[in-house]
């Protein structure tokens, strides 16, 4: 019995094909298509999309989903469920960007959800919770991203680890496997502070409720006087009794930095190889000073002085990624994940010593030729940059 092509669950995928047979025939191929070809990749892929906010749904105490349909009315380009978009943002003259997990499901081309959760001192996320109403117009990028489901590699038996706002491209996923009634099964273990900041709770749990191929275990770190449902945090023991067999299994972890390290660890010490877990990183670390590799000595509120080759200097800390300084001073590069992976941000350090975390995938060529990403780059002397 011949095995089904996977290439058939790509949308447009048998169209293309019987195109593509019909033009062998007439002895034509797509080179006499011209700049069809390359109109249809940018309307897929596009550098930047027009977005209005159409609807503000308060999620949580701390957490906000914006609904963003594209402005010139017309569908808004596929995505995969997990992917994220990087949104861009002019808040008081500092244009910048954050990026954001899809959270509304892959099927629903008529708008984008985003959801936001606070974050204390954060500068876009309460700009965007605060501030951002119904009617006002944003840009983002296309989505992009490899955190979503791959079926020929990654099985049908999934995991998803979620921490705070992780759930977000959860829910996408969930979703998608829904409405497309996919023979998959999501296991959801969602890890939240507080009770009063679990997400989109009802729905996951009427998800889990409705469809047997769905589990949502739900755990809070701090509870209240009066909480009776599952508490603690996740540990290598605990995550044992919740997966039983780890065979075939596929993990995919999102939440805050310190969630993300956690949960790798304890999933290696239960054996569970590398190439089965995917891990989206949420931005620079943090706390940058306990990344391994930072220098004893270098203390990250000390201020540097950063020099634009042939455009100017400003003063910034230690601590502050590069990409959020040059934003904040004027100055920027493109960028997207915001998170040392897509390296649309490089820049070249002329001199002085920058701290590249773990984070940084940095390529062999951009160390040895002194590029950076600047979104996780941190400046540990003086520095003069080329942009």
């Amino acid at each position: 019995m011949s095995q089904q092509n996977p290439l058939n669950a790509i949308v447009g995928y048998q169209e293309a094909l019987a195109q593509k047979e019909m033009l062998e025939k007439t002895g034509n191929d797509f080179k006499t298509l011209g700049q069809e070809v390359a109109n249809t990749a940018v309307q897929l892929h596009p550098k930047r999309i027009g977005l209005t906010v159409t609807a503000v749904l308060v999620d949580t105490a701390s957490t906000s989903t914006l609904r963003l349909k594209r402005t010139n009315g017309e569908p808004l380009p596929p995505f995969c469920a997990g992917q994220y978009v990087n949104l861009f943002v002019n808040i008081n003259g500092v244009h910048t960007a954050r990026p954001y997990a899809i959270s509304s499901s892959p099927n629903q081309r008529d708008f984008y959800d985003l959801t936001v959760k606070r974050l204390k001192g954060g500068f876009v996320s309460n700009h965007l919770i605060d501030e951002v109403k119904v009617g006002d117009s944003m840009a983002s990028t296309g989505p992009m991203g490899n955190f979503h489901h791959q079926p020929i590699f990654h099985g049908k038996d999934l995991v998803f680890l979620a921490g705070g706002s992780g759930s977000a491209p959860a829910r996408s996923m969930l979703l998608d496997l829904v409405e497309n009634n996919k023979d998959l099964k999501i296991q959801l273990i969602y890890v939240n502070s507080f009770a009063e900041d679990v997400i989109y709770e009802e729905q996951l749990q009427e998800l889990a409720a409705q469809h047997k191929n769905i589990t949502v275990q739900q755990y809070v770190t701090r509870p209240e006087a009066g909480y009776s449902g599952p508490t603690g945090r996740l540990t290598a023991l605990r995550l044992g009794e919740l997966l039983g067999d780890i065979t075939g299994k596929m993990f995919y972890i999102c939440g805050p930095t310190p969630f993300n390290e956690d949960c790798s660890k304890h999933l290696t010490a239960l054996g569970v190889a590398g190439r089965r877990v995917r891990i989206e990183v949420n931005g620079a670390p943090k706390h940058p000073d306990a990344s391994l590799g930072w220098p004893a000595m270098a203390n990250k509120a000390d201020e540097v002085t950063i020099t634009v080759q042939g455009q100017g200097s400003y003063v910034t800390t230690k601590g502050e990624p590069l990409l959020n300084s040059l934003e904040r001073n004027g100055y920027g590069t493109e960028n997207a994940c915001r998170s040392g992976e897509c390296s649309l941000c490089r820049v070249k350090v002329i001199s002085g010593n920058v701290f590249n975390p773990p984070e940084a995938r940095l390529r062999k060529s951009d160390r040895s030729f002194g590029w950076i990403y600047s979104c996780v780059a941190f400046p540990l002397t003086d520095v003069e940059l080329m942009l």
